[in-house]
């Protein structure tokens, strides 16, 4: 390795470190042995190849001194070429060794890479909804990637850099001694010159490449909101591109003059550690020169200690900048190990049971709930603010009762904010109770493999969420095993099949982000399709037609109708219309019910229901009055 080489890593090192300097828990350590003890064998041969390679390494050197003493000597021919054979078989031993040790450090890396990778993914399904609601996505993935392959540096890079150079450093010196301890203990008085303006400058430019990469990921960010379809959307109808363009471009421009500063900086870095270079060469070949020509070092010795400085002044500024490297793994393991030690506030019990089959009921008994608070289920981190809210633990839902026997349709009504969508999320166990229960078929909820409770409980949510994957895929989330006319029926009482029938690929077709390519109410059915494919028994509608206009609400409710076809069903709905034939509404306010009973008793009791059915009336009745207006203007018009 030159010493130019040897220079660009050494900065490479230092501007990619962490600047973390604080002591870590030996139990990080402890998890870390955890995580790599499954690869223990391929970890023992990769250091034992690391041990091999440095031999190699100095060996080079030492040959070519021979060589060069057995030209000087006069020797025959033949040891020149026996020696220059032997350099040769060590080159290709060094290069077919540094090709197992690159294939054995990317197995090692990309093996914690998949094991961290999965660990984390696993852990943050298991999480509950509060802990998506309060994260930025951004911020979780990152550790996902970024984190993840800082800790597997630690593997594939930290771990055979220090071994291999640590060797090479000891039998280099060693070497180096024996041959002339006086040109030895010079060169390396020259190694502060060249590692303590690394360390200065790779700190200084480090703090450049961290302002641009922030930079960098504004643009990222401010680009991805942009160019999403409801951003997009969002931009065009009230954004100003005049100063969404001039804001983007003054910080493409500043990453700019930091990757004009940081070019300029590597330039005079890169040509003064070269001079250093050249001015230890000279040393030894000045120094080792004169000790020749006066008969106290062999002339083969001066090139092997050439030679060898490379050797030495390589591992000597790794090993200089490895704590930097080992403490920028160690910060990406702690990283990665605050998600997985945050704890799921839902889990199965040890000995929870799967769902009998039959007919199900729905009970909720006195259940009180409060959300949690942010510590509970969330990082600072994660929602990237300096500190979380401190906010949470206010009860939501006070003493709620009600039941719903199979095949049973209970509504829920009320003011926005009352609480219904929260009753609703108990159910599928979205959220635990703090008090109380929630029983299906008779049993608590808590009690339940969450397996079986997804089999018995299926959801339909107001926004109609779909991936960015075909009509199939989103289907099949429901039943994976699902037949081609089992996915056609359920599109058929989803009243999908013609609007499926239209698409360019039919089932094949990508729906788009969300599935933007789809209608409100196109999207709202099928989900409806998938939870008629899921064949759950019981069924909780959370505002399924709020969002749509009326054309779309008669298909979803049509739709609807269809599968709660002798399903349990919890309803919540907006406009009261849509619930008139239920078994049993509740009226929530504030966290309670406050009224209960049919849609005829309700409006009897002259309350809270009859107070909404009158206000949604008044508001109709003036929808009404504004259509037949315009209706009568464009038939002045047109005549």
């Amino acid at each position: 390795m030159s010493m130019e080489t040897t220079a660009w890593t050494q900065l490479h090192s230092v501007m990619n470190a962490q600047e973390e300097r604080r002591p870590f828990a030996r139990a990080t350590l402890r998890r870390i042995a955890a995580f790599a003890r499954p690869h223990r064998a391929g970890i023992a041969r990769f250091v034992l190849l690391g041990v091999l390679t440095a031999l190699l390494a100095v060996a080079t050197p030492v040959l070519a001194g021979r060589v060069v003493d057995a030209i000087v000597a006069g020797h025959d021919s033949g040891k020149v070429v026996r020696l220059s054979l032997l350099i040769a078989a060590v080159a290709l031993a060094e290069a077919g060794l540094g090709v197992l040790g690159r294939r054995l450090s990317s197995t090692l890396g990309e093996s914690l890479i998949l094991d961290l990778r999965t660990s984390v993914f696993d852990h943050v399904q298991r999480m509950p909804v509060a802990f998506f609601t309060r994260t930025r996505t951004g911020a979780l993935v990152s550790r996902l990637n970024n984190d993840v392959i800082g800790a597997q540096r630690a593997f594939a890079n930290t771990l055979s850099g220090v071994v291999t150079n640590l060797v090479t450093l000891v039998l280099t010196l060693a070497v180096m001694l024996t041959l002339s301890w006086q040109i030895t203990l010079l060169a390396l008085v020259l190694l502060p010159v060249f590692v303590l303006p690394a360390r200065r400058m790779g700190g200084r430019m480090a703090r450049m490449q961290r302002e641009a990469a922030a930079l960098n990921a504004a643009m990222g960010t401010r680009m991805t909101e942009r160019f999403s379809a409801p951003g997009a959307t969002l931009v065009k109808l009230f954004g100003r591109p005049e100063e969404e363009s001039a804001e983007f471009a003054a910080r493409a421009a500043r990453v700019r003059d930091i990757g004009v500063r940081t070019a300029t900086a590597q330039s005079v870095f890169i040509t003064a550690l070269t001079l250093v270079s050249a001015l230890a060469l000279a040393l030894v070949y000045g120094l080792g020169g004169w000790f020749a020509l006066h008969g106290t070092l062999e002339a083969g010795a001066v090139v092997s200690l050439a030679l060898l400085l490379t050797r030495l002044y390589a591992p000597l500024t790794a090993l200089a900048g490895a704590r930097v490297e080992v403490m920028s793994a160690l910060v990406s393991f702690e990283r990665v190990f605050e998600v997985l030690d945050l704890k799921p506030l839902i889990e199965d019990s040890p000995d929870a049971v799967d769902m009998p089959e039959g007919p199900v009921a729905v009970e909720f008994d006195d259940v009180r709930f409060a959300y949690p608070a942010a510590d509970q289920v969330s990082l600072a981190s994660l929602e990237e603010v300096a500190a979380l809210d401190t906010r949470g633990g206010a009860e939501v839902l006070h003493g709620i009762s009600f039941r719903a026997e199979p095949g049973q349709t209970v509504a829920l009504v009320g003011s926005s904010g009352a609480g219904k969508s929260t009753i609703a999320q108990l159910l599928p166990r979205l959220y635990d109770t703090d008090s109380g229960a929630v029983r299906v078929g008779g049993r608590d909820v808590r009690e339940l493999r969450a397996a079986s409770l997804r089999a018995t409980v299926g959801m339909v949510t107001q926004d109609g969420h779909l991936f960015h994957d075909t009509v199939r895929a989103n289907l099949l989330l429901a039943r994976p095993d699902a037949t081609e006319a089992e996915l056609w029926d359920a599109l058929d009482r989803a009243r999908l099949t013609q609007v499926v029938g239209t698409l360019p690929d039919g089932l094949d077709t990508v729906v788009g982000e969300r599935g933007y390519r789809l209608s409100g109410g196109e999207r709202q059915r099928m989900t409806i399709a998938r939870l008629l494919l899921a064949r759950q028994r019981v069924v909780v509608l959370d505002e399924a037609t709020a969002h749509l206009d009326n054309t779309s609400e008669a298909a979803v409710q049509e739709a609807l109708t269809e599968a709660l076809q002798g399903r349990t069903a919890v309803v919540i709905a907006h406009r009261l219309t849509t619930v008139r034939a239920a078994d049993l509404i509740l009226v929530v306010e504030a966290g309670r019910i406050v009224e209960r009973g049919t849609h005829d008793e309700l409006l009897a009791a002259g309350g809270r229901y009859a107070e909404l059915h009158r206000t949604q009336l008044a508001a109709r009745a003036e929808g009404d009055r504004a259509d037949t207006g315009r209706r009568e203007a464009d038939e002045v018009t047109a005549g």
